[in-house]
């Protein structure tokens, strides 16, 4: 049994939220998000809140209620609060600035690197290495971070490269005479 997938996801203030079949569409002060459920999982909406349940007992359906009353939940903070991803860039001379819609990166590389930022992200640099990924959606949010992160990931000599705030980069030992 999921004990996370019995808990019935609230609606809070300020959030309309309807169910029309495997379709959830929320919509909220920051935006608008639909989610198609799989069809292992039944959502139900009930006085201000929407439940989920399996529709048999077989493994599968019951892996699927869990993740998507996540699912329903992440939906609710998006469009309330938003998700926010930091990233911090370590390195001489490594650096980033929002140019209009993209994103240029200095990574040690020959040329910059460019990186279009998509619809309903925003990307923000307070300082030269430090990025700032906001969004509604909490999937979007975090591969663009990942994707920035690929560009240059941290390596475990010098710690150089795009890391997420507050990750730790296992050091190694370098060579020794």
């Amino acid at each position: 049994m999921s004990r996370i997938g019995k808990k019935p996801v609230t609606i809070p203030k300020g959030v309309t939220a309807s169910v029309n079949g495997q379709e959830v569409a929320v919509k909220g002060p920051k935006g608008e998000l639909k989610h198609v459920l799989v069809d292992d999982v039944i959502a139900k909406l009930e006085d201000g809140s929407i439940e989920v349940s399996p529709r048999e007992d077989s493994q599968n359906a019951r892996a699927m209620w869990g993740m998507s009353r996540t699912l329903i939940s992440n939906l609710m903070t998006g469009v309330t609060e938003g998700f926010t991803r930091k990233l911090e860039i370590t390195g001489v001379g490594y650096r980033a600035a929002v140019a209009g819609s993209n994103l240029q990166l200095q990574l040690g590389y020959s040329h910059d690197v460019v990186f279009p930022i998509p619809q309903g992200i925003q990307v923000v640099c307070p300082k030269p290495t430090e990025i700032v990924i906001t969004g509604i959606d909490k999937q979007k949010v975090g591969q663009v971070a990942a994707e920035i992160r690929k560009f240059r990931p941290p390596e475990p000599y010098k710690g150089k490269g795009v890391r997420y705030a507050g990750e730790y980069i296992l050091r190694k030992e370098g060579k020794k005479k």
